[in-house]
This record gives structure tokens, C-alpha cells and sequence, in this order.
């Protein structure tokens, strides 16, 4: 839905809840969009001069860039200099009457501008202080600049991604980042669940706390069974490619006109990939019955549908491996993405306006929440936009 048709509903669950957004580029300010998409407030404070550096990120449309109608829609900006006692006693200020405060700087920055979480919460105490950083605010790496490229590599993501023997490829987004906000947000909602049980005489909003995301641990808490794999046997992974390492078959395939992926490693998905493909020996083979069994054979069994899949074209490839009910799907580039009718149907797929009168499509809320599910109310805002708002 678009911003003139949002419903009443759309205030959202977090509606009332008051975000002040010191972040800059990508983790802080993902974690900032989040939580305004389902109805918090959120003041994002930007540097004087040009604001954000994401303004300027990648392709722009009349000297600000697209993405910022993404990680910005529903957020207001004002434009306070840090740097200066102005400012900073401007933050003071909004802080004193935030729930949550976001910040993505080098650890000790906010302390050295005396915005340290102590000088903020003796004042409020109910303040919830998200700090997202490369290695967390303690440990002897803490004062190590940290962007996501290095935390996806600390994390054990990097090694794994791309083929056997060559160099580690990025996953083609800065995931790091976005890992680091959406633990963020969980910590956050953490934290105000605590605060509402904190309520007391002394603590009318209830207490406060600090929310430390470190980027690297974002990532390295998404690594499945990476450590006690090592822990236990010894064995460090290593890329496998498309591959899924110790799952058979499951793998992206060749096409007559591109590609698929196929997870036919289930038991009985396994049989009928098999029949569906024309190989009912390997089908009814009982030492292929298992997974167990057949990852020594995955290389067998992965040409067996390549030699299937690269006689056909995607479409027809797809449309046999539903009908069996195989998990199958043709690789998206974003011009299927914007035409998909599941993506359209789920509302995923959502134009906006932005303030030079640009109208372009964005992806839309993510979770839905049936009851109180979240909207874009406001597009993206231009820099100091609502600096009258400044208490």
C-alpha cells in the first residue's frame, strides 16, 4: 500500500514509542527504519551539509540517492552537529524524552561527547541505549573501526561463501549490517518487555538498559552448526559453491536459458525428484534411501539432474518440479522480483513519492502482523526537514 492509502491501522504496534536515531549509513538506521515501520516515532539526527553519507550511496535521482526511500520512509530528520555544544545539548534534550536511542559510532564516541549512557539514563532512566559497533563496546578489539565487510569475514561468513579453491565472494549485500540491526531490534523489544516489568514508584517508565550488538557476533550468531561441528569433530567447513555442504541433492542447476535451485534432500522429495527426472534405479535405490547415504554419491547424483535440468528450459523445469511437489525456483534478478505476482499479491512490492517527485517502488513491511501491522506513512525525509520539531 502507498502512503495515501495507508489505513488507521497502520499506526502500527509501536505507536507512541519515541526513537531518537544517531546512526549513520546502513546498520543503525535499518534498525531505525524497522521499528518505524510498525509505528515508532523515529527522530533521525543528521550531520550539517549534506546529512547522511546513504544519501549519496550508489544511484541517484536528483542528487540524493533511491535507497534513501527505503532506509529512511516513516522517519523525520533534524540536523544537529555533534561535534558541537549546541548540538549536543539539542540530543540532550530529545534523549531526556526518547525510549530508545540508536547509535552505530566507534566505541567511546558518545562517551567523548558526553552523551555517555550514564550521563543519558541519570536523566531518563526508562532510556534504552542500542549501541551497534564492529566488535562490541567491550574486548580487546573494541576500539577497532569495524564495517561489515570485516565483520562477515571475523564472523566465518566470508570463508564460506563462493567456490572451493577460490577467493571468498561477497553475498552481494551488506548483510553484516543488516544482521546487526535486526539483532538490534530484538534486543531492543527485549528491553522494553524488561522496562514494562520494571515499573515501579522510583521508575514510572520502568528502568533502562543498554542493548551492545557487535556486527561480527551478529553474523557469527547465524552460522549454524559451524563451531560445534570444529568442537566436536575437528572439521572446519569450507565453500561448497551452491552446494548445501552434507544435504543431498541440493544444489543450483543449469538450464536451457538459466538456472534453478532444487532442494530435493528430503527422503520421499528425493524419490519423487528422481521419477520426475526419469531415474527411477536411483529412486528405488536402498542405498539412497537416507540423507546419510546419499551425500557420498551427491556428485553422482547432481549430474544425474544436471543432464535433466540442461536439456529444458527454466520454465518447463520449474513447472514439472512443482508438480511433483519438489522444492524448485528459478534464480530472481530484481526485474522478476518487481513483477512477481506472489511479491505483488503480499504487497511486497509498494510505490512511493518521494520529495522530488520521483515515484519509485520499495520492498514492503516485513514481519505482517495481522492485527497491528505496519504501513509506510511517510516518505523519506528531506534534510531538516522537521528541525522546527527540535524541542
Amino acid at each position: 500500500m502507498t502512503q495515501e492509502n495507508t489505513p488507521a491501522s497502520g499506526a502500527g504496534p509501536l505507536a507512541g514509542l519515541k526513537v531518537l536515531e544517531l546512526g549513520q549509513l546502513i546498520a543503525g538506521p535499518f534498525a531505525g527504519k524497522t521499528l518505524a515501520d510498525f509505528g515508532a516515532e523515529v527522530i533521525k539526527v543528521e550531520p550539517p551539509g549534506s546529512g547522511d553519507p546513504l544519501r549519496q550511496w550508489r544511484l541517484l535521482h536528483d542528487g540524493t540517492s533511491v535507497w534513501w526511500q527505503v532506509q529512511s520512509r516513516n522517519k523525520k530528520s533534524v540536523v544537529l552537529d555533534l561535534r558541537s555544544d549546541e548540538g549536543r545539548n539539542a540530543v540532550r534534550a530529545l534523549a531526556a524524552e526518547a525510549d530508545v536511542l540508536i547509535e552505530n559510532f566507534k566505541p567511546g564516541t558518545m562517551e567523548k561527547w558526553g552523551l555517555s549512557y550514564e550521563f543519558l539514563s541519570a536523566a531518563n532512566p526508562g532510556l534504552i541505549m542500542l549501541r551497534i559497533s564492529g566488535y562490541g563496546q567491550t574486548g580487546p578489539y573494541k576500539d577497532l573501526p569495524g564495517f561489515a565487510v570485516v565483520a562477515e569475514a571475523m564472523g566465518g561468513l566470508r570463508h564460506l561463501t563462493g567456490e572451493p579453491g577460490r577467493v571468498p565472494l561477497r553475498c552481494g549485500v551488506s548483510i553484516g549490517d543488516t544482521l546487526a540491526a535486526l539483532h538490534g531490534v530484538i534486543g531492543v523489544l527485549m528491553a522494553l518487555q524488561a522496562r514494562q516489568r520494571s515499573i515501579g514508584p522510583d521508575a514510572p517508565k520502568g528502568r533502562g538498559q543498554v542493548v551492545d550488538v557487535a556486527l561480527y557476533e551478529a553474523v557469527f550468531n547465524c552460522m549454524e552448526s559451524l563451531l560445534p561441528e570444529y568442537s566436536a569433530f575437528g572439521v572446519v567447513r569450507e565453500p561448497a559453491g551452491s552446494a548445501l555442504p552434507g544435504i543431498a541433492p541440493s544444489n543450483a542447476y543449469r538450464c536451457a536459458d538459466g538456472q534453478v535451485v532444487i532442494g530435493g534432500n528430503g527422503d520421499s522429495i528425493f524419490k519423487r525428484l528422481m521419477l520426475t527426472i526419469g531415474r527411477p534405479e536411483l529412486a528405488n535405490d536402498p542405498e539412497l534411501a537416507t540423507n546419510a547415504q546419499r551425500v557420498p554419491r551427491v556428485d553422482q547424483l547432481d549430474a544425474a539432474i544436471t543432464a535433466w535440468t540442461v536439456q529444458r528450459p527454466v520454465a518447463e523445469v520449474v513447472a514439472a518440479l512443482q508438480a511433483a511437489s519438489v522444492p524448485v525456483g528459478r534464480i530472481y534478478t530484481v526485474k522478476d522480483i518487481a513483477s512477481d505476482p506472489h511479491y505483488l499479491a503480499r504487497e511486497m512490492i509498494v510505490p512511493v513519492t518521494s520529495a522530488d517527485g520521483l515515484t519509485v517502488q520499495v520492498p514492503g513491511i516485513v514481519p505482517k502482523l495481522s492485527a497491528t501491522p505496519g504501513a509506510i506513512r511517510h516518505r523519506a525525509p528531506t534534510l531538516g526537514e522537521h528541525q522546527d520539531e527540535l524541542p
